[in-house]
């Protein structure tokens, strides 16, 4: 090592501390053996310890020569008042020329008094959403969940979608002309300049499809993952989120079900009870979205359910792609689930199955009728049997015959009187000929169902009936048309006027002059638009009968009756969320919401909060530590 040559007014430093620090250097130094360079007025430090030792005498000695003997170019400054030359001012100059100076206001930067202050519309969690969601109950709950943990997030949810700066729109892919108003809502927000998230059935069937490139993806079993999409989208960036939860290998049925959620009607809590199926439907677009058969497990269903009645629900719908294959995945049935979820309806409160195949509901027959009598639990079972042919049936795979569905409906209505069948029916499949069309307006005409989905073919792209041979369009029409025509052709609620029946109140009637409420066969009442009513079992009289609807007028000596034991949540409310946790200010009463569900359902909001802290803790601690080891080395 080469110490630099000194400083030329050595004798200014402090010589103790110039000496540790050179004491320092010769001890760690490695250099060579000679000492000192007298031309260059520089040392070089020895090897050895005892030549260092020496070395440090002549080191000392040279120092306080040149500290008392300075060189012939410096000038002698024995003070340090020396060092101020003639031509300064003096102290008394200096304090004169002081009382001379008039201090000068600073002028304010007016451009920052005017400018007002904005909060960053780039920061995630601020921005208002828009949800739009088609199809079925199992897509709504799906929806209702999204815009749950949104609202919970911090985000604000809107009916308007001018006034919104991000859509989520929630798809169907069961029609094509679901798809096409969700590819039509997408090029609509793209041209309005908003931002899109896209969830649902679609994108998670064909995520490559052209007109979703770019756009950020929720899959149907990432819902619980919706604000993370989000929170990117809003920032610009594309996500997308498409894979299967899965636990020790098997799949599970999707999200949590103690999510926070808002309820499009808040007395209404739709319960998904199981995704996918255990079918191979030819024309089916949903399995490819949906996929094979996961159960959720009862005790989570009791306790979803058990919340809901907590916070006001009077009525619960299960829904799935197949409740009937319910619980076959994890050891257990439809029935067994439906005997534990009866013992939690209050009184006055009611149950709705939703859509089960004939094959999976066979072997349930004789429960099934004893839970459809029970009086809490609606009369009413949707079975879809598509067609009344075998031959199209086997080419759909549907795999039951036309007389397996016979014998559901024969043995239900003979079982459970007055009960409700609804199901479904596609005209213009591949290869079904004017004879296989006959069966099937036959069946109709024997069984007169009183709810009736008909629908027209279409051929959804990746399935196999798309590469059938195709009916041609005028006579799929023509079908539709005349099964169209043969439903509408008789009255199946005639018979019902005059009758006195209990009716649940849950609804507003499209054209908002009537509360909409259902009896034990789930037959739709139109009773008077009373605040009262809303929530509550009333008893009426059936005085007028349409298609699709009876009305009922109040009985008068008889009074509503509430089967909830707490208020329903306000419209908008975000369910599971106490009082002080309520976004927008909103605040609910405090005993709709049990401790439990507390727990469970707010630890999401605590969840993030924590996550926040944690990140800002390891970012800080990262820079401390890195700090240390830049001084260390």
């Amino acid at each position: 090592m080469i110490l630099t040559p000194l400083m030329e007014n050595t004798h200014v430093l402090s010589l103790s501390l110039f000496t540790y620090r050179i004491y320092a250097q010769v001890w760690r130094s490695e250099s060579c053996d000679n000492c000192f360079d007298g031309v260059n007025n520089t040392f070089s430090i020895p090897k050895s310890s005892f030549s260092r030792i020496s070395y440090l005498s002549k080191l000392i000695t040279t120092l306080r020569i040149k500290t008392i003997m300075p060189s012939a170019c410096d000038s002698l400054i024995e003070d340090i008042e020396d060092m101020v030359s003639s031509t300064d001012p003096t102290p008394n100059e200096r304090q004169s020329a002081r009382k001379s100076i008039v201090p000068r206001s600073r002028k304010k930067n007016e451009s920052l008094i005017s400018e007002e202050l904005q909060a960053d519309s780039l920061i995630p969690g601020t921005q208002k959403i828009w949800m739009k969601t088609w199809g079925c109950s199992h897509n709504n709950s799906d929806g209702e969940y999204m815009a749950g943990q949104l609202a919970a997030s911090g985000y604000k949810m809107t009916d308007d979608p001018t006034d919104a700066d991000l859509w989520v729109l929630n798809s169907c892919t069961v029609k094509n002309p679901a798809e096409d108003h969700f590819r039509n809502s997408i090029k609509k927000a793209l041209e309005q300049q908003k931002k899109v998230v896209v969830a649902g059935c679609v994108p998670q069937a064909q995520p490559r499809m052209d007109y979703l490139k770019g756009l950020s993806i929720i899959g149907v079993q990432q819902i619980d993952r919706v604000v993370e999409v989000v929170d990117e989208a809003v920032k610009g960036h594309s996500v997308r989120l498409l894979g299967q939860k899965k636990d020790g290998g098997r799949r599970l049925g999707g999200a949590r079900l103690d999510l926070p959620k808002i309820r499009k009607n808040p007395l209404i809590e739709i319960i998904s009870i199981n995704t996918g199926c255990l079918n191979a439907c030819t024309y089916c677009k949903t399995k490819h979205a949906r996929g094979d058969l996961a159960s959720y497990p009862i005790e989570e269903l009791v306790e979803r359910a058990r919340q809901s009645f907590q916070e006001g629900v009077c009525e619960i719908w299960l829904t799935s792609e197949d409740t009937g294959a319910y619980g076959r995945d994890i050891g257990t049935d439809l029935p067994t689930l439906l005997w534990r979820l009866v013992e939690e309806i209050p009184e006055g409160a009611m149950l709705r199955l939703g859509m089960t195949n004939p094959p999976y509901i066979l072997e349930h027959l004789e429960e099934m009728a004893k839970i459809l009598n029970h009086p809490r639990v609606y009369a009413f079972l949707h079975v879809p049997v598509q067609s009344a042919s075998d031959s199209v049936l086997m080419d759909m795979k549907r795999e039951y015959c036309i007389d397996d569905f016979k014998k559901v409906v024969d043995f239900l209505k003979e079982r459970v009187p007055g009960v409700t069948i609804a199901t479904d029916l596609i005209c213009g499949f591949p290869g079904e000929t004017e004879e296989d069309f006959q069966e099937t307006v036959d069946m109709v005409k024997l069984y007169r169902f009183p709810s009736l989905f008909i629908n027209q073919f279409y051929p959804r792209p990746g399935t196999p009936a798309a590469k059938m041979e195709q009916v041609p369009a005028h006579v799929k029409k023509q079908r539709t048309k005349e099964l169209s025509q043969l439903f509408h052709s008789y009255n199946p609620y005639d018979h019902k006027v005059g009758e006195r029946q209990h009716v649940l109140v849950t609804e507003e009637s499209f054209d908002a002059q009537y509360y909409v409420s259902h009896n034990k066969f789930y037959e739709q009442v139109l009773v008077p638009k009373r605040a009262e009513f809303k929530g509550k079992m009333i008893e009426v009289d059936i005085y007028e009968a349409g298609k699709h609807f009876l009305k009922g007028r109040p009985v008068e000596e008889s009074k509503p009756f509430t089967p909830s034991i707490a208020l329903p949540l306000q419209k908008g409310e975000v369910s599971g969320l106490m009082q002080n946790q309520m976004p927008n200010g909103i605040q609910g009463p405090a005993s709709s919401v049990p401790s439990s569900s507390v727990l469970l359902i707010g630890s999401y909001s605590l969840d993030r909060e924590v996550l926040k802290k944690l990140g800002i803790g390891l970012t800080l601690a990262a820079a401390i530590l890195a700090f240390i080891v830049e001084k260390l080395y």
